[in-house]
């Protein structure tokens, strides 16, 4: 499988005070195109940092960050936001979208912002996947938490982006609104080909992933299948997450 992530002894290191905060300690990966891939961790493992990194939002202390081979890690701020604007999709937790938007126009705004026309054609299929056809006029406070969070989904793939990175997507829904959400992102794997990167707690969301990482104190503790929701529940005993 084509490594579309991989990323080289990265370590992250935060400065409080006088004291020196280790997040990241010499990570190594490789993640493929096409791969859906869960990241787990007690608090404070690491979890959050490591997701910040891969998505450009933060730049590592050390290492390196191949993303679809060229080197983001020693990118400026600048830098970094024409990456994710061009190259990466988020699904964030609180949903994000802008209150005074349609939900049609949530959708196309990354597009806008990255100063570039919307594939209309595209677009159409990723709304009819997250089934969202007769609520494009309406606006977010006109739509259930389940509904946001499609409407967040559909933005993050309308855009075609390498990689989309989804932080704790399920953590504000009922069980089968959240269902429904990783539903979308595994179609997204399976049937577009799309690369997701999914920040969880939750032992069944992880389940519906193909591979799992464990996180405990900056270090991958697991790197294998994630299996059936039993299995990941064995697997975090041993790490506290």
């Amino acid at each position: 499988m084509e490594a579309l992530i991989s990323v080289r002894d990265l370590a992250k290191v935060y400065t409080l005070g006088d004291v020196e905060v280790l997040a990241l300690r010499s990570v190594s990966l490789d993640i493929g195109k096409g791969e859906f891939v869960a990241i787990m961790g007690a608090s404070g493992s690491g979890k959050s940092t490591f997701m910040n990194v891969l998505g450009c939002l933060d730049r590592p202390t050390h290492g390196s960050y191949l993303l679809a081979g060229a080197d983001v890690s020693k990118l400026d701020n600048d830098e970094r936001a024409a990456i994710r604007n061009r190259e990466l999709g988020f699904v964030f937790q609180n949903f994000n979208l802008i209150p005074v938007l349609s939900a049609s126009e949530n959708i196309e705004l990354p597009i806008l912002i990255a100063g570039r026309d919307p594939d209309e054609e595209w677009v159409k299929r990723v709304v009819d996947i997250v089934g969202l056809g007769d609520r494009l006029s309406h606006r977010p406070s006109e739509l259930s938490g389940g509904q946001q969070q499609r409407v967040a989904v559909a933005r993050a793939l309308a855009s075609k982006p390498a990689v989309v990175f989804a932080d704790e997507p399920t953590g504000n829904l009922d069980s089968r609104s959240g269902q429904d959400v990783l539903q979308l992102l595994r179609r997204a794997v399976d049937e577009f080909g799309q690369t997701v990167v999914m920040v969880t707690h939750d032992p069944g969301a992880a389940s519906v992933a193909d591979r799992l990482l464990l996180l405990e104190d900056g270090r991958i503790v697991h790197d294998g299948e994630a299996g059936e929701t039993a299995d990941v529940i064995d697997l975090m005993k041993g790490t506290g997450a």
